[in-house]
Parts: structure tokens; C-alpha cells; sequence
């Protein structure tokens, strides 16, 4: 690392804000809780360049769906009004969805560690308004992971009536906010290389006690007891109850709103607790 990367961060690494800049956040006038467009297109390019996020976020999963939702063996088995087909493609949607909305909720560790934390203390910006902000940035990655997985599901085979297409995609990326708001959790709960080690085993575990890789009914009675009470349950059923498969169920969307509710809520909390200190 040469001097100049040494001394500032940001040098260090481009996808983190400059340190002694905060004229990206001030410089126009701030809306409500201190809310800046310039802050928001700065957030939404840094999510666009992260290139191992996206790769992470989009190609895996697609790649997933090509391994097991194309299988001749059972792909085109009906499901309610789509196919076994179509529910892997909604899952492995979901799933891009969520690693980059947490994914991007966990770099504020990164931010936290060079500073820019400090920075964003001498502005307006409440920690409500942050934490939409870096939930907006994850938001726009995951609807790029939830369009991929459906255009080469489109492109290989799955069809689906209009309705179905719109239902299950926009639930899917809608429900992702969750995952933002878990991702700014860690993010302020864990140091910077402790958040990012955690990320991706909480995922891998969360998604198999959701069914995103295994239908829960061939699973062990223990995962069928506590995965309704997990975060990625809840989301996961309502993204799957447009196909009709099953009945809409109330507790999925209880288990959304809780979850939100925890994950939103204590980030706040973390960020308004670390502000404080510096």
C-alpha cells in the first residue's frame, strides 16, 4: 500500500466515500432526517461497482437455478398455476435479493472502520434516514438479482400467465428490505472483517430453514418446527403464495413485519449508540 493509501482510506479503497469530503452530503439542501439525492447516487453507484457483490448476488444464483431448476425430472411437475420449475426460480430470485440487501447493510462495518461514521456525524443524516439510504442501495442490486434469475428462467423454458411474473418477482424484491435492514445490524454489531465472515454462513443457514433449497415437508420435524420463526420463512412463503399452491398465511406476513421490525429497529439503535461515541 503507498503512502497516499496509507494516510486515507478512501484512497485504499475507491469504494469507500472520502474522509475529509462531507461536502457530497451537504453540499444541496437536505430534505426531512437530512435525506440528500447526491448521498443517494453516491450509495447507489458504490452498490453498482461492487463487483464481487454482484457476482455473489447475481450470477450465483442464476447459476443455482440452471443446476436444479431446469431438471428434466421434475421442472414442469405442476404447482398450483406455475411449476416445481418456477418456485426454484422464485427462491433462487430470493435469494440473489437477499445477499445483496445484506450484503450492502454490512459494509457500513467498512465505513465504520475508516471513518466515514464520523463524517456522517457532523451532518443532518438521522440514523432512520441512513439506514433507507443504504437500504435503497442494497433494494436496486437486488431487483438486478431477481431480474436476472426470471430473464434466463424466461429464456430457458419456464412460462408463467403476466400476473405470475409480476406477483411473485415484485414480492420477492420487496420482501429482500428485510434483509437490508439484518445487514446494517451486523454491520454496526460486528467489526468490519467480522460482519463480512458472518454474512455468508447466516445466509447459507437461514436460506435452508426458509426451503429455499429444500421443500421444508422432505426436511427433519425439528427445521419444520423452528423454520417459521426464522427471517427468510416468512418472505419466502409470501413470494411463493401468488402460485396458488397453498393458502396465503397471515403468520408469513407476521414473521415479515416482526423481523423488519427487530432487524430495523436495532440497527437505528446500534447507529445512534455508535454515533454517539464519536
Amino acid at each position: 500500500m503507498n503512502a497516499l493509501a496509507a494516510a486515507d482510506p478512501a484512497h485504499a479503497r475507491p469504494d469507500v466515500p472520502h474522509l475529509l469530503d462531507t461536502t457530497a452530503v451537504t453540499s444541496r439542501p437536505a430534505g426531512r432526517h437530512g435525506l440528500n439525492p447526491t448521498l443517494l447516487r453516491i450509495e447507489a453507484r458504490r452498490a453498482l461497482r461492487n463487483r464481487s457483490g454482484l457476482i455473489f448476488a447475481v450470477i450465483m444464483p442464476v447459476a443455482f437455478f440452471l443446476m436444479w431448476g431446469r431438471n428434466p425430472q421434475y421442472a414442469d411437475i405442476g404447482y398450483g398455476r406455475g411449476t416445481v420449475s418456477a418456485t426454484i426460480m422464485t427462491g433462487m430470485a430470493l435469494y440473489g435479493a437477499l445477499i445483496a440487501t445484506i450484503s450492502a447493510g454490512a459494509a457500513v462495518s467498512l465505513e465504520r472502520s475508516t471513518g466515514w461514521s464520523r463524517q456522517l456525524r457532523l451532518t443532518p443524516l438521522s440514523p432512520t434516514a441512513y439506514i433507507a439510504l443504504k437500504g435503497a442501495a442494497g433494494m436496486l442490486t437486488g431487483a438486478l438479482a431477481v431480474a436476472a434469475v426470471y430473464a434466463v428462467a424466461a429464456g430457458t423454458g419456464v412460462r408463467l400467465p403476466a400476473d405470475l411474473w409480476l406477483a411473485t418477482g415484485l414480492v420477492t424484491w420487496l420482501g429482500s428490505a428485510v434483509f437490508a435492514a439484518f445487514g446494517l445490524f451486523l454491520g454496526y454489531l460486528f467489526t468490519s472483517e467480522n460482519a463480512m465472515r458472518i454474512v455468508g454462513p447466516a445466509m447459507a443457514l437461514l436460506a435452508f430453514l426458509g426451503g429455499l433449497f429444500m421443500p421444508l415437508d422432505q426436511m427433519a420435524d425439528i427445521i419444520q418446527s423452528i423454520a417459521p420463526y426464522t427471517p427468510m420463512y416468512g418472505i419466502h412463503q409470501l413470494a411463493l403464495a401468488p402460485y396458488g399452491a397453498g393458502d396465503f398465511s397471515w403468520a408469513a406476513v407476521a414473521n415479515v413485519t416482526a423481523w423488519l421490525a427487530v432487524f430495523g429497529s436495532g440497527a437505528a439503535w446500534l447507529m445512534s449508540r455508535d454515533t454517539e461515541r464519536v
